[in-house]
């Protein structure tokens, strides 16, 4: 199954492809327009959400969280989005930038607390490009 972008209520849904009948899926020129339609800020943004929300999955951080605990997984999410955020830095306004950068702070102190042996500062995800994260 591929990966999929669609614009739903004035946001781009991603998820997995279904199979669908070719009557019910839109056309590639119509998915490629509506790419073409959203603006950069908008992708990156919400790539962002998703690699957060995923990250709290894997980190047990939602109601049924143990069952969904990988914190292998989730040091791969959240470097995944500390190397996002640091690569958009100029590119999205601080209106969009602070929040996620809020989030980031919070997913790494939350693998902080989750991990058995803590790494060194400096060391946990995604340090590398946001520095030492500190309670």
């Amino acid at each position: 199954m591929a990966g999929t972008g669609r614009r739903a209520a004035g946001h781009i849904v991603w998820g997995m492809s279904d199979a669908t009948t070719p009557n019910e899926s839109p056309g590639f020129d119509d998915m490629t327009r509506d790419i073409a339609e959203v603006p950069a800020v908008e992708v990156i943004v919400t790539v962002a959400v998703n690699l957060m929300s995923a990250a709290a999955v894997k980190l047990g951080l939602t109601e049924d969280g143990a069952d969904h605990k990988d914190l292998d997984e989730a040091r791969k999410l959240v470097h995944a989005l500390a190397g996002l955020m640091d690569a958009s830095a100029t590119e999205i306004s601080s209106f969009h930038a602070a929040p996620l950068r809020d989030g980031l702070k919070s997913l790494q102190l939350a693998f902080r607390e989750a991990s058995l042996v803590a790494d060194e500062p400096g060391q946990g995800p995604g340090e590398k490009y946001t520095g030492p994260v500190y309670g």
